[in-house]
């Protein structure tokens, strides 16, 4: 693949912004189970399991939403 200095400057921007996401996204994950996965752990984890861990989360905030009890 050749790319000229633009090209690589947004591959690299576009790599950062990726990196970004995926550390929001593990550290949103640490935050809502609370101790239970730690942000080591949570960098092992594949794609499939944050799409799953994710899912369980968001069906608990419905269900909480729904019940009138605390989450926070």
């Amino acid at each position: 693949m050749y790319l000229d200095v633009e090209g690589i400057n947004e591959l690299v921007k576009s790599y950062e912004n990726n990196t970004k996401a995926l550390k929001e996204e593990l550290l949103k994950l640490c935050w809502y189970m609370r101790g239970g996965l730690d942000y080591n752990l949570a960098h092992m984890l594949s794609i499939e399991e944050r799409e799953i861990i994710g899912k369980i989360v968001t069906e608990h905030l419905e269900v909480t939403k729904e019940s009138g009890l605390p989450f926070f």
